[in-house]
């Protein structure tokens, strides 16, 4: 990703470059873990992100966030 790109991205998905490079898989990967989580409140993901995969908080809210704000996905309590 050139700088300039990497600059125009905004919010949750500005993160996605080094969640790729630090943990090894691509964004779908994770899209799906959220998609298929045993939890279903915003933060209950967020808490099972980092305790089952390891993830940071701040990563793990970026991948939640975003994929709650995607057209059709459950609506949430949070």
């Amino acid at each position: 990703m050139t700088e300039e790109a990497s600059a125009a991205i905004k919010g949750p998905a500005s993160y996605f470059p080094s969640i790729e490079k630090k943990y090894g898989h691509p964004m779908q990967y994770w899209f799906d873990l959220v998609d298929h989580a045993p939890v279903s409140k915003h933060m209950e993901i967020v808490a099972w992100l980092k305790t089952e995969h390891g993830m940071g908080h701040g990563h793990a809210n970026a991948v939640v966030g975003y994929v709650r704000a995607l057209p059709g996905s459950e609506p949430h309590t949070e």
